[in-house]
């Protein structure tokens, strides 16, 4: 099941529903439990999920994809967490030891953005802005202490990700947040692909282009820390609740390492396999 969060012209205000293919499937219609994607994962147990999308999928009313504005597959997180240097080819490009233990960081809810959203560069920063492709996954399940065996029983899917980085801003401060937790500087989709879409977390392919061109290509299977690894790791640290995001690292090729950054007018994307791309316009404030 792919799980959106869309706006209309016949309606003020945001809601979620299930996309399937060139339409939408509102989850009022469906007879869902919340009318959020983030409280449709408080209130459902994969068995729940899978269910609902069934009912989805032999809808008959659909709402046209074309005209709807997406947002933030999930817009109201409670934590939204990164990994920085979980690549190994990263690592190098960037001068930086293999970490030893995850190192994360965080972002908040002012920085998301849905397909098609502008990304906004600050002015006073806007010739340092770097791309990062990144697979995010969204906690289905409270998660404490867990272990890394069990870890994804408690993920409900995952989405692309594009951790945008002012490195001038970043660097300033060893903590990296102020460089990262930026007003647009976090757009994922276009979906949420539930788990039992996704065969193998490890075994994804990510890559960004800028205008159609490739500027970044690596895979999940290079990732220091995996998925499960990540989420039992953080969650001896903290308890991860459902709609909590977790973006999994960047491999080689950002911007920064070619002197190659976003500019005004470019169009950036990030795309991983099987689960889809979040293309956004780039300007400047």
């Amino acid at each position: 099941m792919r799980l959106i969060t869309y706006e209309d012209d016949h309606r003020s205000g945001s809601r979620a529903g299930v996309l399937l293919g060139a339409g939408v499937a509102p989850l009022e219609g469906l007879g869902a439990p919340s009318s959020s994607v983030r409280g449709l994962l408080e209130a459902l147990d994969p068995a729940g999920l899978a269910e609902l999308g069934e009912q989805a999928a032999a809808a008959t009313e659909l709402i046209p994809l074309a005209g709807l504005r997406l947002h933030a597959p999930v817009p109201d997180p409670q934590k939204i967490i990164c990994l920085g240097l979980n690549y190994r080819d990263h690592a190098a490009e960037t001068g930086q030891p293999i970490p030893t233990a995850p190192m994360w960081f965080a972002k908040f809810a002012n920085s998301l953005r849905g397909g098609g959203e502008d990304v906004i560069l600050p002015r006073e920063h806007a010739e340092h802005v770097d791309y990062e492709a990144e697979l995010a996954i969204v906690i289905g399940r409270p998660a404490h202490r867990v272990e890394a065996s069990e870890a994804l029983d408690h993920v409900a899917g995952a989405m692309a990700f594009n951790d945008l980085s002012a490195r001038d801003l970043q660097f300033q401060n060893p903590l990296w947040t102020s460089g990262k937790a930026i007003d647009t500087f976090a757009p994922c989709g276009p979906s949420l692909v539930t788990l039992d879409e996704i065969p193998d977390l490890q075994a994804l392919g990510l890559r960004t282009r800028i205008d159609g061109e490739l500027v970044q290509e690596g895979s999940t299977a290079d990732q220091i820390f995996g998925v499960a690894e990540t989420v039992a790791w953080l969650s001896r640290t903290m308890t991860l609740l459902p709609g909590d995001i977790i973006a999994t690292g960047t491999p080689a090729g950002v911007g920064a390492s070619k002197g190659r950054f976003l500019h005004d007018g470019e169009t950036v994307e990030v795309e991983v396999d099987g689960i889809g791309a979040v293309s956004n316009p780039i300007r400047v404030e």
